[in-house]
């Protein structure tokens, strides 16, 4: 990759880099300064994207050839067009070359429901070297084919095309609620304690909380993202997975499998002594242990699946069918996880797939295509993995349509995916090596962060026509009433940092925003599903119209809703499309921040040194005081009295819940008075344990705790309108 001080500086170079998307300067997030992208980071994107541009020759000469492509391309690979009601006929640009030449066509519309419209004729191509033509026929909302052909008298020449036709916006509010503000419990599953679960909270336990949430009026349990994790080492954060396709079987409740009951061999693994003991001891454990855990329900789902194997598969049309559905890309993973498991056993691998025998890098290889063949049994396994993980998460959804909720589960998309992980050894061509997503530097950071995780192309996903973006969000939102798309502004622009620099180096790229939410609507209008974009940090001003237009609801985090001047803001002020919380994964409890344990943490891990310290504490002070002033304000805190933190976090709940927000969401950590942070952005698991802290209050207690009952304070419900 070139990245030398020696980089071109012509036109060429500026106007290439403009024409794949890397942006040429951005505002900071002070609003005041202007970054400008320089010409070395240029030269280092485009060759992440393999594209030289690493003198003004070869820029112009990539340039001249993407221009030339797109000139002889007779369709795009792709279109997503928005439905409204006045569309009658579909446009169609076809590329017929220049000249003056009339140009026969046809045109055939498969749609997905079976339907063909059909057309065809002659014209004479555009100055643009384009023949602009009509398709009669309103196709509906879905996917489906176009297919081409023209003869310019030199032969045929054919294509196709991937139309995609989506609502105008996503379901709002209004179409899900009917006028109804709502709230809902927000929880990090893997944090939940219960008196039967294996050391880490699992689909029970979240069957649990749906069943307690709807007899308390909540509408919604919003969950961590439960994308796959290794669950071993420092590889457990749930923002930074393995597959975004697909989840961790940590989850699994392994004696909820049907079958466990009748299997005398599963049960006497349970049931043996010193497995028991190690199982109690997981159970009392303030952290979560990934590995252990993880070991002992290995143990059991392996008989349980040699069980499954022994049984009349065939005639189990829920598994033939479910497997039949998750095509090749279930199969991949499968394969990536049993390869990297065997090339573990024979001590030929490490948790990076980069490092395994080069005959392995390559999904699509002879080798790898001879281990699934070899090693069917444990492709298999993998496979039945999510199978049961997906059944699980039915029941949990049926739990929520039993309890009458109005959304039921609400789960979380993060925003990328370990550069190590199995959907970037399935889709090479997609993400980028070379360079890694982050942010820019801001008051917070001198040189910005570098998030460690691959970019996608966009130029790849589109060629691809969005098969992973279509089968990511359709995954997110099965058995799902909403999903949280994680720093939303990536569906906009992404800032791209190359290997070996910092923040101060990186530059934005964008991102094909209208396609990637039109599809988004498409599959969460298939799903009555609403959809809510985390839109805090550096968020460019296109980003907030675009969302209330596609009815993306906003995230607004009451620690955020202030100013210097005035402190918190009222609860009027809110905005209605909008999910209003305290706090988030990334922040102090609210009795973390009453007590400025965040403080204590961050002087304790090195990110502030004592004078640093001072300050914070003082500054929280402040902030403490400007809460309670906001909370008496609004009639909810009486005057002239410091409350505990049992009322403090009562009046916050209240207060949530008389904004305008059309949904609230209380953090379960919030709820049951949890003091320690779960996540400490920007330092390693050596300095903190980030995604292993468990709750002290098993759920069992929180139908008859005083002091849950005492901080749900929220007057909302189904029937609680505007």
């Amino acid at each position: 990759m070139a990245t030398t001080t020696s980089a071109p500086t012509g036109s060429a170079l500026q106007a290439l880099a403009d024409r794949v998307g890397i942006i040429g300067e951005y505002l900071d997030q002070t609003g005041k300064e202007t970054r400008r992208t320089t010409d070395e980071t240029r030269v280092a994107l485009l060759a992440a994207m393999g594209i030289d541009a690493s003198t003004d020759e070869r820029a112009k000469h990539a340039l001249d050839e993407m221009e030339e492509k797109e000139r002889e391309e007779l369709l795009a690979p792709v279109r997503v067009v928005a439905l409204d009601d006045r569309i009658g006929r579909l446009d169609i640009a076809i590329g017929a070359g220049g000249g003056s030449t009339a140009v026969s066509w046809s045109a055939e519309l498969r749609e997905e429901n079976g339907a063909v419209h059909r057309a065809s004729g002659r014209g004479v191509p555009g100055a643009d070297g384009r023949l602009h033509v009509r398709l009669e026929g309103r196709p509906a909302l879905g996917y489906h084919s176009l297919q081409v052909t023209i003869d310019a008298g030199t032969g045929e020449q054919s294509a196709e095309q991937s139309l995609i036709i989506v609502p105008p916006a996503c379901p709002s509010p209004a179409d899900v609620l009917k006028g109804a503000r709502v709230f809902g419990i927000t929880a990090n599953l893997y944090t939940v304690r219960s008196e039967r679960n294996w050391g880490v909270g699992d689909f029970t336990d979240l069957d649990g909380l749906l069943r307690w949430g709807a007899s308390a009026d909540a509408q919604f349990v919003g969950v961590n993202p439960l994308h796959a994790l290794r669950n071993s080492g420092g590889d457990v954060s749930p923002y930074s997975p393995v597959s975004r396709l697909f989840r961790n079987p940590l989850y699994i409740d392994v004696e909820a499998i049907p079958g466990f009951q009748q299997s005398r061999a599963a049960r006497a693994i349970v049931g043996n002594a010193q497995f028991q003991a190690e199982l109690s001891r997981v159970r009392r454990s303030d952290k979560v242990e990934y590995e252990r855990v993880m070991e002992l329900k290995l143990r059991v789902l392996r008989e349980l699946h040699s069980a499954h194997l022994r049984g009349p598969r065939e005639r189990n049309p829920e598994w033939t069918g479910w497997l039949e559905s998750q095509g090749e890309a279930l199969e991949s993973f499968a394969t990536f996880c049993a390869l990297g498991e065997h090339l573990g056993h024979e001590g030929d691998a490490s948790d990076n797939w980069h490092d395994w025998p080069e005959q392995y890098r390559d999904p699509r290889s002879a080798a790898v295509a001879r281990f699934r063949e070899q090693h069917r049994e444990e492709v298999d396994f993998y496979c039945w993995l999510q199978f049961v993980i997906d059944r699980q998460l039915a029941t949990v959804a049926e739990s929520a349509k039993n309890g009458a909720m109005a959304i039921g589960l609400y789960q979380d998309l993060a925003i990328g995916t370990s550069p190590n992980g199995s959907d970037v050894w399935t889709y090479p061509d997609l993400f980028l090596q070379g360079v890694s997503i982050g942010a820019p530097p801001d008051p917070y950071s001198a040189s910005g962060q570098n998030w460690g995780l691959p970019p996608i192309d966009p130029r790849a996903l589109r060629a691809r026509r969005y098969d992973y973006w279509i089968r990511l969000v359709r995954s997110s939102l099965r058995h799902s009433g909403a999903l949280r798309i994680d720093h939303v502004m990536g569906l906009f622009r992404q800032f791209w940092i190359p290997d070996g620099k910092t923040g101060k180096d990186g530059a934005y790229v964008r991102f094909p925003s209208d396609d990637l939410l039109g599809i988004l609507a498409l599959e969460s209008t298939r799903g009555g599903a609403l959809v809510v974009g985390e839109d805090l940090g550096t968020v460019p001003e296109d980003v907030p119209p675009a969302m209330r237009r596609w009815h993306v609801l906003s995230s607004k985090v009451l620690y955020f809703e202030r100013d210097d001047a005035s402190g918190f803001k009222p609860a009027s002020s809110y905005a209605e499309e909008a999910l209003a919380t305290a706090n988030t994964h990334d922040m102090p409890t609210l009795a973390g921040f009453w007590k400025s344990r965040d403080v204590e943490v961050r002087r304790k891990v090195g990110l502030i040194d004592s004078d640093d310290e001072a300050k914070a504490r003082d500054t929280r002070d402040t902030e403490k005081r400007q809460l309670v002033e906001r909370l008496v304000a609004e009639g909810l805190l009486p005057e002239g009295r410091q409350p505990d933190g049992t009322a403090l976090r009562a009046a916050v709940h209240e207060f949530l819940c008389r904004t305008p927000a059309a949904l609230v969401g209380l953090s379960l950590d919030d709820v049951v008075g949890e003091g320690e942070p779960v996540n400490v952005p920007g330092v390693g698991a050596d300095k903190f344990p980030s995604w292993t802290r468990r709750l002290k209050m098993p759920i069992e207690q929180l139908r008859t705790d005083p002091g849950v009952a005492a901080v749900l304070r929220c007057k909302r419900g189904k029937g609680a309108e505007r």
